[in-house]
């Protein structure tokens, strides 16, 4: 492929303002640029992606880019359209209506070893606009999720999916599965952000929600039809679903888990990272135990403190938690002092007990009447007790 031959196709088909020589450019790039290419991404951001292309292909043998200059030289990009839309599949780019802005940060947040930036595109297999995804959240855990964490994720995942806030997660086992599951069982929104092409089903054991997701909602991937999977390809997907959620909720999460990579670039991206807390003695949650330990991210414990963390100011806002309302709870401060010194075995007369709370006559009277009307002290012949509930 050329760049010449990218100013020579027919118009394709598209809504977008996307000019169809730039479209083209970056479906070259994506198929052959690995995911959280920094270099390419910040070559992009400076030149566009039809000049990034060029200077990419012009790269002489014995360069540092003669390899990716080979690799772009054997992508037909009209053929991969085409091919992708035969499947369902659609590829979408900064400038379409419902690509991701939140992604656009990315090129911002690349680490210090050039790992990151903004993908050239993203493939979506599904009828739901990413636009769709503006307010969602992120639930990511451990793949060997216990009963503690599949619980856990299920009922955050349904209090956010009650409230109409879509659900992102990596289409992955254990605490990723629970999470989409969740959602659509409480009629919710969710989607999935693969490390592979959207036309592969990885893990096999996922292939129902793969497919209904396809078919229903959407599935994700910044790889062409066709890419494999692999440890690095998980490391870039995990910043896509960082980027593309208002916050990231971790429920499970080892030592070395990519749930916590993705929570380290939520952090970046000044996401909220909320982390539900687990065992002392669980293996599966000493990395999430130990990310709150080290004074990163929020303790969740429920949906509705997720919503509150994520919504807009005052949109969401919970009342303090309080223990169990007790009797003594709704005293006046002059029936809390008069309570207090009011026996609990041997009665007392009124003027003992006026005289060790330090309060008059009168007022200890009045004060002790209307506690015996809360049912909180009793009247005998040889004075005032307390009765046994209060």
């Amino acid at each position: 492929m050329s760049a010449a031959h990218l100013r020579s196709v027919p118009p394709l088909e598209t809504a977008s303002p996307v000019p169809d020589a730039a479209r083209l450019a970056r479906v070259a790039l994506s198929c052959a640029v690995e995911p959280g290419d920094g270099t390419t991404s910040a070559l992009v951001l400076e030149l566009g992606a039809e000049r990034a292309l060029e200077r990419s292909l012009a790269a002489a043998p014995g360069e540092a880019g003669e390899m990716l200059a080979q690799r772009l030289a054997e992508v037909d990009p009209v053929r991969q359209l085409d091919q992708a839309a035969r499947c369902g599949i659609r590829f979408l780019v900064p400038g379409d209506p419902e690509w991701p802005s939140s992604l656009d940060q990315l090129d911002d947040a690349v680490t210090d070893d050039g790992f990151g930036g903004t993908p050239p595109g993203l493939w979506v297999r599904g009828p739901m606009p990413l636009s769709e995804l503006a307010t969602s959240v992120a639930v990511v855990g451990s793949r060997a999720a216990s009963v503690y964490g599949v619980e856990m994720t299920r009922a955050v995942c349904e209090h956010l999916a009650l409230a109409g806030v879509p659900v992102v997660s990596g289409g992955a086992l254990g605490i990723d599965f629970e999470a989409h599951d969740a959602t659509l069982s409480a009629d919710g929104v969710t989607a999935a952000v693969l490390a592979c092409g959207v036309d592969r089903v990885y893990p096999a054991q996922n292939r129902l929600l793969l497919q209904h997701l396809a078919a229903e909602f959407a599935v994700i991937s910044e790889q062409p039809p066709g890419s494999a999977p692999t440890r690095p390809r998980f490391l870039a997907r995990n910043r896509l679903i960082a980027a593309m959620t208002a916050g990231t909720v971790v429920v499970e999460a080892a030592l070395r888990s990519g749930a916590l990579n993705t929570a380290g670039w939520a952090e970046r991206l000044n996401r909220r990272v909320m982390c539900v807390p687990g065992p002392v003695t669980s293996y599966t949650s000493k990395g999430v135990n130990n990310f709150l330990r080290e004074g990163r991210g929020t303790v969740v414990t429920h949906g509705a403190e997720v919503l509150e963390l994520v919504g807009a100011a005052g949109e969401h806002l919970l009342d303090p938690p309080r223990g169990e309302v007790r009797p003594r709870d709704e005293l006046t401060p002059t029936e809390r002092q008069v309570v207090e010194w009011v026996p609990v075995s041997e009665p007392a007369p009124v003027d003992s007990i006026s005289r060790l709370c330090g309060l008059p006559l009168r007022t200890t009277q009045g004060a002790l009447r209307r506690l015996r009307s809360k049912q909180l002290v009793q009247l005998t012949d040889e004075g005032w007790r307390l009765l046994p509930d209060a």
